[in-house]
């Protein structure tokens, strides 16, 4: 379990949500700063620090703070040099999930993805959480004695609900179903899966007035969901599911399902036409600006990562 942190409250909130995580999974957690070396970047800031010592400080900072939230969590920190979105999507590669905050709408519900978390998301392989914090935040000490907020609430912002799994059918489905039904059994929890289709105008205007062309759809679509999800339950007999084919714009269903779930878990396809070109799609694209619970993106090219049982090397915990 991978995080990344810039020092701001919502790279907190994914430190928090991270930790709780990698306590769940039993995992270890690696927090992860990123400083890029840019023009005038020697000038101080507010305090006498330099950002280069900032940013080797924020992971030491969250560490030590997480360290007595969760005394038997393996926390290893370190600094990366060089730009942010690519110094990301290494640490990635090397993680079973990169854990990313989000900026809020302030008073309205949502996302506002800045461009490091949007550029992480489009280029890397390995399913990246943005993390939003929550209504309550703690307080806590730095070492230049400046307090900072740190959204560390008695569940670390960790929503309660259903995983909510968006299938579409396509290559990202069983990435999808894979990652959502891990999370609900880590968490002892459920699985809801939404399966959304717009039926094209022409389709819709074909049939004309015959008013059965919903409920035929929505009862042909909770067939083939049902289907699918065969191999899944008997996989995880724990865990509870709850079938919801939809008819309309999956965004929008997304989006409304999402305010009583703890985490969305989305795809995002591979440019068959540019596959070197990212593309994160609109359907993820609104969730990902929308949503009030933390969303989960997995990759269609996502590969599994096999871990031992320990879960470190020789030189601390492995990044996951």
């Amino acid at each position: 379990m991978t995080v990344g942190l810039n020092g701001t409250p919502e790279s907190l909130a994914a430190a928090g949500w991270g930790a709780h995580e990698a306590m769940v999974r039993n995992r270890p957690l690696l927090l992860v700063s990123a400083w890029e070396w840019q023009p005038y970047s020697h000038a101080p800031l507010a305090s006498t620090e330099m950002p280069e010592q900032r940013s080797r400080r924020l992971p030491e900072e969250a560490a030590n703070h997480l360290a007595h939230r969760y005394p038997g969590l393996g926390i290893a920190t370190k600094q990366l040099t060089g730009p942010p979105p690519e110094m990301l999507c290494q640490a990635a590669a090397e993680a079973e999930m990169l854990v990313l905050g989000t900026t809020g709408l302030g008073a309205l519900t949502g996302f506002l993805m800045g461009s490091v978390a949007m550029a992480t998301v489009a280029h890397t392989h390995r399913p990246v959480v943005l993390v939003r914090p929550g209504s309550s935040a703690a307080t806590f000490p730095a070492e230049d004695g400046a307090a900072r907020e740190m959204p560390v609430s008695e569940k670390d912002d960790v929503r309660d609900g259903p995983v909510l799994a968006a299938i579409d059918l396509g290559p990202t489905t069983d990435g999808v179903l894979q990652f959502a039904f891990e999370a609900a059994a880590a968490h002892s929890g459920d699985v809801q899966v939404i399966y959304s289709w717009n039926p094209p105008v022409g389709y819709v205007q074909g049939i004309g007035g015959d008013l059965r062309w919903r409920a035929d759809i929505a009862a042909e679509g909770a067939g083939v969901v049902h289907a699918l999800l065969g191999p899944w339950r008997e996989k995880y007999p724990e865990v509870s599911i709850t079938e919801r084919p939809e008819v309309g714009s999956p965004g929008r269903h997304l989006v409304g399902a999402a305010a009583s779930s703890s985490l969305v878990v989305i795809g995002r396809r591979t440019n068959r036409y540019w596959p070197r070109k990212p593309r994160i799609g609109h359907v993820a694209h609104a969730v990902l600006h929308h949503s009030p619970a933390p969303v989960a993106v997995i990759p269609q090219d996502s590969p599994r990562l096999a871990a031992d049982e320990t879960g470190f090397d020789e030189t601390g915990p492995k990044a996951e």
